[in-house]
């Protein structure tokens, strides 16, 4: 570049790609622009470049400079260009990838990449949409990904849309956001594992949709594979034709190219018009620091450039589009949005709040009517966040801010707490998104928060008392198991222990059996998972949905300390649970409260009456040693001494627990 262009100024540069793939002899091309601010942040790839017989090569990536051989088009040069955005609309798929968790859909997410030769096969780069830390280190998709890929079929261009979902419970609501987006799923299944619970769920999140659905069983490499098996039970669950199942390995890649034709073949091409005015349906968002909220869309009509001023229906809220394109995976800038299409769109969204997931875009002064739109997110687990020091609260605050930017699921509240002082109560989706997010905090942020223990949405400080309440309400799910029937009667047990009811009970085949259960949602949400693997040997699955609100027999635990009541340490819980719970709260506070001059009593209550009490026993001066022999009436009466000393100091002490001590107790 010339010594004009200095690091603080700013202009745009405009060129054109054309990457020829020759494996699969076809070549795509498409404009972009980039817009270079400050230290010439902007976005590239690695990759070569050529236009008009002059070439020049660019390895530079986000975040970093480009180098200097670069050449700027006219605009004579960029009408000229043909691009991928000229493909009909009769030529575009747009589909999903469904499974249960570890079943293989980021794996065959690589593979489809690779086939289609936007990744080489020899990169040796795995779980290319899973971009997260935790991702890659759990081997789970938290955040669904979208990529663009160029397909050629008997001779014509195709432009698969694929959007890699979670297939945790927890992150539902990701799956039922991209379904939106599609016309059809690629229902992947384990050849080994069979039918699981998650898998149930997202057949039916398809299946109410009407989209098509292409069956697809994986790791029939293995040597423990039975598909005859499993393709047995998708038929009793969804009544599939198991002529219809396809076969694959994704990890050999084997079998993908029949997958890659059935997307073709099978799943129809978007219900859109072209001719019509412009409207999308925002159905993803996540945040960039140098360009605020980046929208993900499916344009349903008409097209949109860059220039252009957009409208949200819902929030009326007018914006200009600085920048748009395609995910291919990473984010490749393009002359525009055509219907069909699903891409990104930068508006200078100062944040994703102002990004209603769901909500119709179309252009300024040209109204349309909206599209349905999603259920608003409710969150089904809360916790309190602290920090370990009240001197790390705004670095605490400021990482939470950050990251709630890119995970919209969560919710916020600022509250306090004498024992810990300020923090906020946090509301998830689920115990993984919890935890999620807290090894986000830690990895990303380098934050150490303190979690406290698990909550309902009724705050235990904000619990009415029982004499001015008709009825409480307990939140309830429908939960979904399937197992092995030889662990059947300790997973019955489980349920019926956890307060549960049967709904059903389904035989899949002659090995394992489907069971649904009204279940109390304070009873699953922090270890039933774990019991349910621990009695099963692991092979057993789990999902939940919400059912609403139910009546429900609940108190208020309160924990008292020598009389005193400590609001911090109570809990709500149901009247069947609280005996248990108050003897293992007072054995843990003995515990954990130090030792001190005086006797503490530690009492749990409901209203005045104690079910449970542990007593943690004082200091004691040996105020007999100083005895050589003689009459005891000596010793008795130095002893009586200290006794009423002791009742004294009982009257008018303050028992002060240690910070430590709330840490201990109110953590998860």
């Amino acid at each position: 570049m010339s010594s004009s262009l200095k690091m603080y100024s700013s202009f745009n540069l405009t060129l054109s790609r054309i990457n020829g793939i020759h494996k699969h002899n076809f070549t795509y091309c498409s404009f972009i622009k980039f817009n270079i601010h400050r230290s010439l942040h902007c976005l590239c790839y690695s990759t070569t470049w050529s236009s008009h017989g002059r070439k020049f090569t660019n390895n530079t990536f986000p975040g970093r400079h480009y180098s200097n051989n670069i050449s700027v088009l006219n605009s004579s040069e960029i009408k000229n260009l043909k691009c991928e955005e000229e493909i009909p609309a009769e030529n575009i798929r747009n589909f999903s990838i469904i499974a249960h968790v570890d079943h293989g859909k980021s794996t065959l997410a690589d593979r489809l990449l690779e086939m289609t030769g936007f990744v080489s096969e020899k990169s040796g780069q795995n779980q290319m949409l899973d971009r997260l830390q935790v991702e890659r280190e759990r081997g789970i998709t938290v955040k669904a990904q979208t990529a663009s890929l160029n397909y050629h079929l008997d001779g014509k261009e195709y432009l698969l849309n694929l959007i890699d979902t979670p297939g945790h419970v927890d992150f539902s609501n990701e799956v039922s956001r991209s379904l939106a987006a599609c016309q059809g799923v690629i229902l992947l299944v384990d050849a080994n594992e069979g039918v699981q619970a998650q898998t149930v769920a997202n057949f039916y999140l398809a299946f109410y949709k009407e989209l098509t659905i292409i069956p697809v069983l994986n790791k029939v490499d293995l040597k423990n594979a039975d598909p005859e098996r499993v393709k047995e039970q998708m038929k009793t669950l969804f009544d599939i034709n198991p002529s219809d199942i396809l076969q694959i390995s994704a990890k050999l890649g084997t079998g993908i190219e029949d997958v890659l034709r059935a997307i073709v073949e099978r799943i129809s091409p978007p219900p859109v018009d072209r001719s019509a005015d412009f409207r999308a349906l925002l159905f993803d968002s996540w945040y960039d620091r140098y360009r605020g909220a980046i929208l993900l869309v499916y344009v349903t009509d008409g097209s949109v450039k860059v220039g252009k001023e957009i409208t949200f229906v819902h929030s009326g809220k007018n914006y200009e589009i600085r920048t748009l394109g395609m995910l291919r995976p990473h984010e490749e800038p393009a002359k525009g949005l055509l219907a069909g299409q699903v891409g990104y769109i930068g508006c200078n969204m100062r944040s994703t709040k102002e990004a209603l997931i769901g909500d119709t875009l179309h252009l300024k002064d040209h109204p349309t009517e909206a599209l349905p739109g999603f259920k608003p997110i409710r969150p089904m687990v809360f916790a309190g966040v602290y920090p370990m020091d009240q001197s790390q609260q705004p670095t605490l605050r400021n990482a939470i801010e950050k990251l709630v930017l890119n995970d919209s699921a969560v919710s916020v509240t600022i509250e306090s707490s004498p024992a810990l002082g300020q923090g906020w109560r946090l509301g998830f989706l689920g115990l993984l998104h919890l935890e999620v997010f807290n090894q986000r905090l830690e990895q990303e942020y380098g934050a150490e928060p303190i979690q406290k223990s698990l909550v309902k949405k009724t705050s235990k400080t904000h619990f009415p008392e029982p004499n001015i309440v008709s009825e409480y309400l307990e939140p309830m799910v429908l939960g979904t198991i399937i197992t092995p029937d030889t662990y059947l009667g300790p997973v019955m047990s489980l349920c019926m222990d956890r307060r549960g009811m049967q709904k059903s009970a389904t035989n899949i085949d002659n090995q394992r059996v489907m069971l649904q259960f009204f279940l109390p949602l304070n009873e699953i949400v922090v270890d039933f998972h774990d019991h349910l693997k621990s009695i099963s040997s692991g092979y057993a699955s789990f999902d939940y949905e919400d059912y609403g609100y139910v009546p429900s027999n609940i108190v208020k635990l309160n924990i008292s300390l020598n009389g005193v009541l400590v609001e911090e340490l109570s809990t709500i819980v149901h009247v069947s649970r609280a005996s248990k719970m108050a003897r293992r709260m007072c054995l843990k506070l003995k515990d954990t409260i130090p030792r001190q001059l005086v006797m503490i009593a530690i009492q749990a209550a409901i209203g005045g009456k104690i079910i449970a009490r542990e007593t943690v026993k004082p200091f004691r001066k040996d105020v007999t040693a100083k005895l050589y022999g003689g009459d005891v009436t000596r010793k008795m009466k130095l002893l009586k001494q200290q006794s009423e000393g002791k009742k004294k100091m009982r009257m008018v002490a303050n028992i002060a627990l240690p910070r430590e001590t709330f840490i201990d107790i109110l953590k998860r």
